[in-house]
């Protein structure tokens, strides 16, 4: 276990113990919901039911249930504390990797419970991938980050069609293709942000997660991490969190809003959310009267 998350995901996609895999329960967690798990709605990839985490004795989050839509931008907005990131980590079973941490509810991931005893988490995390709020490239050429999970999980293909094409998708590839040798790490805040983007849709998950990933970016990055996310929405389900409200706004078709005390407190298409919202808080929340 770690302090450090970011560090310990990173750890887990990168074993090289060739006798791993073969000792890993890898669950398929796209079983048929019928067979494993309650009926969702036909475009629903993730549904979360009565989600409660604590960290020690304090509670984080409060009963969380949604429905998350397949190949939309579902953001997750409120104050600074109230839960966002901790329910994204619920998703991939990041909490797991953190001591303090404990999580009752169900969360199914295509009418599987990701919380079975059966779903190995790290085989869970190669189906949802990450992007962190700070950039985080591995001291690795562009072409060996994109590459990595690729390499770890032992995926079959062509591997150069497999990078330019994730390059591509990411917004990437027309400035770095002549230079795919060099650092990760020597690449702009944005650029690297997009190369993440990039390491993360190479295996192809079904689900990717965004945590404010733009928060650590100048605008003209920002703005081209926004419309990276709007194209990734055509063949991937985005949970992003932003503390950026009229980010949520422009690029998400769903909108949660968490307040005070790890409480969701509306759930529904952006458009509703920002223009009426069904609760008193969330409109205070919206127009600013606190938050």
């Amino acid at each position: 276990m770690t302090e450090n998350p970011e560090q310990e995901y990173a750890a887990d996609e990168s074993t090289d113990d060739p006798t791993t895999d073969d000792m890993l329960v890898e669950t398929d967690v796209s079983e048929s919901v019928a067979a494993s798990g309650p009926t969702m709605s036909a475009n629903t990839v993730v549904r979360a039911e009565n989600i409660n985490v604590w960290y020690n004795d304090e509670q984080a989050l409060q009963d969380i249930s949604l429905e998350i839509p397949e190949n939309q931008v579902t953001a997750m907005i409120g104050p600074s504390g109230c839960g966002k990131s901790t329910f994204l980590r619920c998703i991939n079973r990041m909490n797991d990797l953190i001591d303090a941490a404990r999580v009752e509810g169900d969360l199914y991931l295509r009418g599987k419970n990701v919380y079975d005893d059966d779903v190995d988490p790290v085989a869970l995390r190669r189906r949802v991938g990450m992007v962190f709020q700070s950039p985080n490239p591995f001291p690795k050429s562009i072409y060996d980050n994109v590459a990595y999970g690729l390499k770890i999980q032992n995926k079959k293909g062509d591997y150069d069609e497999i990078v330019e094409e994730s390059l591509k998708r990411a917004a990437l590839w027309d400035e770095v293709s002549d230079r795919l040798d060099e650092s990760g790490l020597e690449l702009s805040g944005g650029q690297q942000q997009r190369l993440c983007i990039a390491r993360a849709i190479a295996p192809d998950p079904e689900v990717i997660l965004m945590d404010e990933p733009a928060s650590a970016l100048d605008p003209v990055a920002t703005s081209q991490i926004e419309d990276l996310i709007s194209e990734l929405a055509e063949e991937y389900t985005v949970v992003i969190v932003t503390h950026n409200m009229q980010q949520a706004a422009r690029i998400s078709n769903k909108t949660a809003v968490f307040l005070t005390g790890g409480e969701l407190v509306e759930f529904d298409d952006t458009e509703k959310i920002f223009e009426n919202p069904e609760s008193q808080r969330v409109e205070d929340y919206i127009t600013g009267k606190f938050g």
